[in-house]
């Protein structure tokens, strides 16, 4: 959340961050490091617990993470109820997938999701990964009822099973109202509970670290449809902050 947030302010959004950090330097260092890139944090600290880390083992084409969520377990029911409650401007609420992932922070994921649909914003969830995936019999239930769920091709085989993706989107909008399956390189398809199902090429750039890619299209994509764009428009701006991404080193722009 904090990678798509960061490239949604690049992209010229405003965007609060929700979420919770150790009282510690990593926690204060991350959080400078998102105010100076433009976004709002709405964070909480808490003491005695490390701030979530991840390892990232990155090719040109692939990447593989170990991850320490720390004190993003704690992320609270009242923390993420004050804080849409605090920013009534807003108009989308998007989630990582993550919290409603484990136990200890799933409380704080539904609440958002409760907290937003209470106040007229529309909600994206970021299906996160497909290793925790395959142990969460329930996410689809757990998301049931959001506007758009975002997952990637492995995702989209652990929650569809497997096949073309336009099929994979098609069973998905059973559970959200709009479903965008990426296919990296190959472009996405976005498909409608009316069975409409809208594809775009992908955009084919020299790759140095694909860490943030799907973060970046997120962004690219949530920032023009929450203007107003259409699925197609919506896509293809997704695709070409996702290509913005690989061309750099790290997550962020």
């Amino acid at each position: 959340a904090a990678n798509t947030a960061a490239w949604l302010a690049h992209a010229g959004a405003s965007v609060t961050l929700v979420a919770a950090v150790g009282d510690d330097a990593g926690g204060r260092e991350r959080v400078a490091e998102l105010v100076e890139a433009g976004v709002r944090c709405d964070v909480r600290h808490h003491p005695g617990a490390a701030t979530g880390s991840v390892v990232v083992l990155s090719t040109p084409d692939e990447r593989t993470m170990i991850t320490d969520r720390g004190a993003a377990l704690l992320l609270a029911p009242a923390d993420v109820t004050a804080a849409v409650e605090a920013a009534p401007g807003a108009g989308h609420l998007h989630l990582s997938g993550y919290p409603l992932l484990h136990a200890g922070s799933r409380p704080g994921g539904l609440a958002a999701l409760a907290a937003a649909r209470s106040r007229g914003l529309t909600t994206s969830v970021d299906a996160a990964s497909a290793a925790p995936l395959r142990h969460s019999g329930d996410f689809l239930e757990l998301v049931r009822g959001i506007d758009l769920l975002l997952c990637n091709a492995d995702e989209a085989e652990v929650l569809a099973g497997p096949g073309a993706p336009e099929r994979q989107a098609a069973i998905l909008t059973s559970s959200a109202r709009n479903v965008v399956v990426k296919r990296g390189g190959d472009g996405a398809v976005w498909a409608t509970r009316d069975g409409v199902s809208r594809l775009v090429a992908g955009v084919r750039v020299p790759s140095l670290d694909p860490t943030g890619a799907g973060d970046a299209f997120a962004a690219g994509l949530l920032r023009a449809w929450c203007s107003g764009a259409e699925p197609e428009a919506a896509l293809t701006a997704g695709a070409a902050l996702g290509a913005a991404a690989v061309q750099r080193v790290g997550a962020r722009p």
